[in-house]
């Protein structure tokens, strides 16, 4: 077959990857230079330990193989199975990690309860005032600003794929699609892995698209000094993965209440380290349709003083700052949204916060229906 994918982020390239490996040809068409959207400002987390229980969760695992497996073939990837620790300081926030280890899934996960002296011998960077640590042993990290181009030179490599930069799409047929230089592509399957962008000729071909737009606001740092040997959240992640739902997470959130910076912008700290040393941390989550155009600072004070109390030392001078907006499903339990928008014409989008995790397996399926 010859199959037109529109979109080269993660979700566009792992169907790139897929339809590649499955013996077929590929043109990937990409409006941008590089990708910019969130698959480049993101963490870069695999991240398994927080999924809701079912297809969320089966489809995390699935992706957790699929990227030790492509790690493996595409070491640009970065890919590292490190784990994450998510430290908790409060005998609520431990409630709710008593309560998610007794659960049945608890072993599919990797989660085991670490005390203190446990938790700093896992990572002794966490040098901070701390009760102990939840952790995931599935979880892991890429690179995600290197991660794209590594798996297209891979692709490259193999041959049957061409790689089409600086194109924005103007038009979809069946088996066809026309981009801004007047070239007209022809295939057996097209698949439009757009990212946010939800206007233009997305809202044409899918007006009543059940996908909303989510803001974010993220920093790099310069490099830490010492390894961060695994990802490290705080006990607010808590707030905002379904996996901690139930009567102890109700608890927390009656008694516990976020700071109010943290509250305001539905904040949690997630710190993964790059292989320069530094580390990306975040993040905030906005979802009014009109987003601010800046970046604004108080969120940034609260994740520097947060990990400075769970590292016991002030982290370095932050390096960069960005904001990032990515697609999610109204119905947050849908792990993407897949429509026929024509005959052939397949969208792909709406992942939410779950794009690089879960992305390798989404492609996976989207071939599997499709019959790639």
């Amino acid at each position: 077959m010859r199959v037109l994918i529109v979109g080269a982020g993660a979700l566009g390239t792992m169907h790139a990857w897929q339809a590649v490996h499955r013996g077929h040809e590929v043109v990937h068409l990409e409006r941008e230079r590089e990708a910019r959207g969130a698959s480049v400002r993101n963490f870069g987390l695999v991240w398994v330990g927080g999924r809701s229980a079912g297809e969320e969760l089966e489809t995390a695992l699935r992706a957790r193989e699929l990227w030790e497996d492509i790690g493996a073939r595409v070491p640009g990837t970065g890919f590292r199975a490190n784990g994450s620790l998510t430290v908790v300081r409060t005998a609520a926030e431990k409630a709710v990690v008593d309560e998610v280890i007794a659960r049945p899934d608890a072993a599919e996960r990797g989660f085991k309860w670490l005390d203190a002296a446990a938790a700093r011998e896992h990572n002794p960077a966490l040098r901070g005032d701390i009760t102990g640590a939840l952790l995931c042993e599935r979880d892991a990290a890429v690179e995600s600003r290197v991660a794209l181009p590594a798996l297209r030179e891979h692709l490259a490599a193999i041959g049957r794929y061409t790689f089409l930069p600086g194109r924005e799409v103007r038009e979809v047929g069946p088996g066809t699609v026309r981009d801004d230089h007047g070239q007209v592509h022809q295939g057996d399957s097209v698949v439009l892995a757009t990212g946010a962008w939800l206007s233009g000729l997305v809202r044409e071909l899918a007006p009543e698209l059940p996908v909303r737009r989510v803001r974010l606001q993220m920093a790099q740092t310069d490099p830490l000094g010492e390894p961060l040997t695994t990802s490290v959240a705080d006990a607010d992640s808590f707030r905002y993965y379904p996996a901690y739902e139930g009567d102890a997470l109700d608890a927390l959130r009656a008694g516990q209440p976020q700071p109010p910076v943290a509250a305001a912008h539905k904040m949690q700290l997630l710190m993964v380290q790059r292989l320069d040393g530094g580390l990306t941390i975040g993040d905030t989550h906005e979802y009014d349709a009109t987003f601010n155009f800046d970046v604004v600072e108080d969120p940034y004070d609260h994740l520097l003083e947060r990990a400075g109390q769970l590292l016991g030392r002030p982290l370095p001078r932050i390096r960069r700052r960005w904001a990032g907006v990515y697609a999610q499903c109204v119905d947050t339990a849908r792990v993407v949204h897949r429509q026929e928008v024509l005959d052939g014409v397949w969208l792909v989008t709406g992942p939410g916060g779950r794009g690089m995790t879960c992305s390798p397996a989404i492609g996976e399926t989207t071939a599997d229906e499709l019959g790639w």
